[in-house]
């Protein structure tokens, strides 16, 4: 283990999609997807590479190393593009695989990329929790869970994709101490990934507490985040349906701080959140509508965090 532990790295790994497009396995559980039919699905998925392609430069040009892979034709993953659900790289050399709710999505664990990984970075321990498939348990990475490294605490929202049993597994075998709670969006569905209503930095919480209903989690949250050193910066519903909770703080070769966001997104923040975010890191924004429209996710669940240690 490092010495230090840090919450933000320099290192991203994104997938490149072949076929992005609506994924109806995952529909029934994913309040933010919808499909309007409006575009036939070659054009979603051109709009997707160049929105995507548009993404990796921003940040590449603010100095962070964008590991950018290719993503297969065959089989059909409409979600490659979103790889901080199946893997996780940690600080201390150790890789994590996780089990996915849908069928379609584990094809997208690919062992090419894990070798590509290694190849640069040291890994000394791989953990694969995909068996628990077969057991309908689910815990799918960075979507679910919200991780304060430095804290070593672990923030997820139960859900169909985040099992408890699951949680406390990982956080036992990762030395982290689990930190579940329930969510719901104004329907009264359960949220169905923890990072599309909370975005954890190293001074600051985006987080939606509309979403918490119980009184004793929100105390819970709100000391946790209190102990810690995080100052809450409050959003609410129709800011997080913006995608203004699926942020992910991402630092560079000199050090420098930048919370990446969509432009969707940046354009729900009021004048006062963007102030109380400015005072913590720089803000970094990138339009991505036909992937946040027909994929549900938004630009933190584009990419997977590399804290491997380098070779």
């Amino acid at each position: 283990m490092l010495k230090e532990t840090a919450q933000t790295t320099s290192h991203i790994l994104m997938v490149r999609p072949a076929n992005f497009g609506f994924n109806e396995e995952t529909a029934s559980s994913n309040a933010f997807q919808s499909n309007d039919n409006l575009l036939s699905s070659s054009e979603i998925s051109k709009l997707a590479i160049a929105e995507f392609d548009s993404m990796v430069a921003k940040l590449r040009n603010v100095g962070v190393d964008v590991i950018t892979v290719e993503d297969t034709n065959r089989p059909l993953k409409p979600d490659a593009i979103f790889p901080n659900n199946w893997v996780t790289f940690h600080q201390n050399a150790t890789i994590v695989t996780y089990p996915m709710y849908a069928p379609v999505r584990r094809l997208e664990r690919r062992d090419d990329i894990i070798k590509g990984i290694q190849e640069r970075f040291r890994v000394e321990q791989k953990i694969q929790l995909q068996e628990y498939e077969e057991i309908d348990q689910y815990l799918e990475g960075t979507g679910s869970m919200i991780i304060d490294r430095p804290n070593k605490l672990v923030y997820a929202c139960l859900s169909a994709r985040t099992h408890p049993d699951l949680l406390v597994r990982f956080c036992k075998l990762m030395g982290y101490t689990a930190v579940p709670f329930h969510a719901v969006d104004g329907n009264s569905m359960e949220i169905y990934h923890t990072n599309v209503m909370m975005a954890l930095g190293e001074s600051f919480v985006v987080i939606c507490m509309e979403t918490v209903q119980s009184e004793i989690e929100e105390e819970m949250l709100r000391n946790k985040f209190a102990a810690t050193g995080k100052e809450i910066i409050e959003i609410t519903l129709e800011q997080m349906l913006n995608f203004a909770g699926n942020m992910l703080q991402v630092s560079n070769e000199k050090g420098e701080t930048f919370l990446l966001m969509s432009g969707r997104a940046f354009e729900s923040l009021t004048d006062m959140q963007i102030a109380q975010i400015s005072k913590h890191t720089n803000i970094l924004s990138s339009p991505i509508p036909t992937i946040e429209t027909y994929g549900g996710g938004s630009v933190r669940c584009m990419m997977a965090e590399v804290f491997l240690p380098l070779k």
